[in-house]
């Protein structure tokens, strides 16, 4: 791509539509986990990657590449989320100022509770909406917009 490219107007549009429904579908799912008396998203996305990476636990770095949150972010909701007894913070052996994040049961317990409402707001949100085989061409279509592109 050169340093001139300009976007077509094709590209423009679909960007605005893009970020459009991204945001409102996001906010429509965090809308329903307030309104069921829940965390915000992004607890749930830490509490998923926690729970997927097992008793092991990840360290801070890991957790922001498998998040989008910057390190700062991700310091304060890890404390957030620590003092309110979902998540614990091991001190890793062979590094004295290392640490691992390991989901707790309540940890868990919240996650469980949390797709419940989230899950449903997908299935409402993104699932009716769409035939499968729409979905299925949809997540090709996103998935081509990979950064970096998949294979790099």
């Amino acid at each position: 791509m050169t340093e001139k490219a300009t976007p077509s107007p094709e590209a423009i549009q679909a960007w605005a539509r893009l970020m459009r429904v991204s945001r409102q579908l996001v906010e429509s799912a965090e809308d329903a986990l307030k309104q069921g008396g829940l965390p915000p998203l992004a607890w749930y996305d830490v509490l998923h990657e926690l729970a997927e990476a097992g008793e092991g636990g990840l360290r801070p770095f890991q957790l922001i590449e498998r998040t989008l949150f910057a390190q700062y972010n991700i310091s304060r909701l890890l404390a957030r989320l620590e003092v309110d007894g979902l998540v614990e913070k091991l001190t890793v052996v062979d590094d004295g100022r290392g640490q691992t994040i390991r989901i707790t049961a309540k940890g868990r317990e919240t996650r469980r509770r949390m797709w419940a409402v989230y899950g449903r707001s997908i299935a409402e949100l993104v699932g009716a909406r769409l035939t499968p085989d729409e979905l299925n061409t949809m997540s090709a279509l996103l998935g081509r917009l990979r950064h970096p592109p998949a294979g790099d």
